[in-house]
């Protein structure tokens, strides 16, 4: 059966008009206050039956109140809505010439006929809400989609169906948000991926994905979910951060900003080590602001996340394999071909396999300049992270050899770290010198001062400092033109502690 005849299908059992009717101002998690008002003779209360629900569409919610029938007659409204709602605008929810905001629009003024036709007394407020949740659940993400449109939202969690986490400023928080059931999830996790082209069932209970605007989805589904069905969202910031954002922010300061950009302009190799969600994307878009516009940029990712500025840029994408296990591209062969498109930087987003063997070979044979990014917690430990990684690549390398492959390869490591008040910093600017033995030598030259301890909130009063000791890429800088300001390494300071 079609999805419109299905619509049509949906009917409510109307009972006897009751004198009064409670309608239960539903918020997002599904409770709410319950006011009581007269009911004219055109409401509909559904005592005996609950609507039969749309696809994509919320279960209605059962108030729980005591002395209530299970029955909750907003929900009953939000379903004729919807249905009515489909029985008007259906043929164009599939039509794909048909623009999204087009559409939303259209649907909100349908939707605003359809309740004044319903003639039930709802506040300025409960119609807002009601037009608002009907609009979410057909054409957006349900519960999720006021916190998508919420700016100050970076990341939402959803654990199960009644439990959303969400990030706001670095810290997480539980919302009121929740789903209305276990499948009212699932049909929004289907819905995310289809949109871009994967599935996901019990024969493919994990996905990653995105969303038309670029965030990132991570779904996970029973019977790997053992709780229900979980789904993580990172929020693709619409506008991207500048390196003045990071400097407002106390990410990084105005002298470690002239560092990274003569670093950037002089080619060195970079890499951003950090760990999961500490803003390592975010600070290779600003690293890679300070790109010439005359130079060939190629990136490569597994999930599209850059926001390069330049306009001579080539943006590869990794492609998973298909339900048959075949048609995947991965990183490292999209690695070795960007070879072969004479770039004049090579950026990748993260290295977590044997790609970084091709990386490391890019990088030391005249593709100066690469960026990229590794898990891990200091730039002592990217470098052991970097070693393992060439080890995945199936070459069976001595580890000394793999080591003066890094040495010789990578600059400079940026450590960002993400505190515990919530906000990032960068904790580490070091020099990667070259060998001392079997050993890789580094050298820092900005650490985070934590000895500045915190203020009466709990937020760190430190920013990143010179240690005093200059860099030997300095030399390259004066060979190349690039002039950086002596006040730059000045003020040097003793190691402070850790967070």
């Amino acid at each position: 059966m079609k999805l419109s005849e299905r619509l049509r299908s949906v009917e409510g059992t109307a009972a006897d008009a009751p004198q009064a009717v409670s309608l239960p101002v539903v918020s997002p998690a599904g409770g709410g206050e319950t006011t009581t008002t007269a009911a004219p003779p055109a409401v509909v209360v559904l005592a005996k039956s609950s609507p039969t629900p749309l696809p994509g569409f919320s279960e209605p919610y059962e108030s729980r109140a005591r002395g209530q029938q299970p029955v909750d007659a907003f929900a009953a409204l939000k379903q004729r809505a919807a249905t009515a709602l489909f029985e008007r605008l259906g043929s164009r929810f599939n039509d794909s010439a048909t623009k999204e905001e087009d559409l939303r629009s259209s649907a909100r003024e349908e939707l605003t006929r359809i309740i004044d036709a319903e003639q039930v007394p709802l506040s300025a407020e409960e119609r807002s809400r009601l037009v608002r949740d009907v609009a979410d659940d057909v054409l957006g993400y349900g519960p999720l989609q006021r916190l998508l449109d919420d700016p100050a939202v970076t990341e939402i969690m959803v654990n199960r169906m009644d439990q959303i986490y969400v990030e706001r400023h670095g810290k997480l928080t539980l919302t009121e948000s929740r789903f209305s059931s276990e499948d009212h999830l699932r049909k929004v996790i289907e819905r995310i991926v289809s949109k871009v082209g994967r599935r996901i069932d019990e024969s493919s209970p994990l996905v990653d994905a995105r969303l038309e605007d670029g965030s990132r989805v991570n779904a996970v589904i029973p019977p790997l979910a053992v709780g229900g069905s979980s789904l993580t969202i990172r929020k693709f910031s619409k506008v991207p951060l500048t390196v003045r954002n990071l400097i407002e922010f106390g990410t990084l300061t105005p002298e470690m900003a002239e560092l990274l950009n003569a670093c950037v302009r002089a080619k060195l190799n970079i890499i951003v080590s950090g760990g999961t969600g500490t803003g390592k994307t975010t600070l290779l878009n600003v690293l890679s602001s300070f790109l010439p516009n005359d130079e060939r940029i190629v990136t490569i990712e597994d999930a599209v996340e850059l926001q390069i500025q330049q306009e001579h840029v080539v943006r590869l994408e990794s492609r998973p394999p298909n339900t048959e296990g075949k048609g995947a591209v991965t990183i490292r062969e999209l690695l070795r071909n960007s070879l072969r498109m004479r770039p004049d930087r090579i950026v990748v987003g993260e290295v977590r396999g044997g790609e970084s063997l091709d990386m490391l070979q890019a990088m030391n044979t005249g593709h100066d300049g690469s960026l990229s990014t590794v898990h891990s917690n200091s730039p002592r430990d990217a470098v052991a992270r970097l070693e393992t990684l060439v080890l995945m690549a199936g070459m069976d390398l001595p580890l000394r050899a793999i080591r003066e492959q890094i040495a010789s390869a990578v600059n400079l490591i940026i450590q960002i770290s993400r505190l515990r008040d919530g906000t990032r910093r960068i904790t580490h600017v070091t020099e990667v010198q070259g060998m001392e033995g079997d050993i890789v030598t580094l050298q820092d030259a900005f650490v985070f001062d934590y000895s500045a301890g915190v203020d009466a909130h709990g937020r760190f009063l430190g920013k990143p400092v010179p240690t005093g000791i200059r860099p030997r890429f300095i030399d390259r800088f004066e060979d190349l033109g690039i002039h950086v300001s002596p006040g730059v390494f000045a003020a040097p300071l003793a190691p402070a502690g850790r967070a």
